[in-house]
């Protein structure tokens, strides 16, 4: 699934334009990612939190040379599941419904 199937979702669920509806979740998703930027966690209730995670520098090899490099610090995004979530992934899979 991506944006354009996000959107065509909530426009036959709500009703709005799909060019209101692509406003709608373009806003959600910016929103998400300014408090990610902001170095802010996103909890959204039986989703799950989205965190911003500080890595450090590292040493690592360039497998086609063979020669040591340093990986410099960066931030990663990370995603937890919440436990409904993860309930109702699982279950499908029980259920055999998709």
């Amino acid at each position: 699934m991506n944006k354009r199937d996000i959107v065509e979702a909530l426009h036959e669920k709500v009703g709005f334009s799909k060019r209101e509806t692509a406003l709608l979740v373009d806003t959600t998703l910016d929103e998400i990612a300014g408090a990610l930027v902001g170095n802010e966690t996103v909890t959204i209730s039986t989703f799950g939190t989205f965190s911003v995670k500080e890595r450090k520098a590292q040493k690592a090899r360039n497998l086609k040379t063979g020669k040591s490099v340093v990986v410099p610090p960066r931030k990663t995004v990370t995603f937890k599941a919440s436990p409904a979530l993860k309930e109702l992934v699982n279950e499908s899979l029980k259920t055999g419904n998709p």
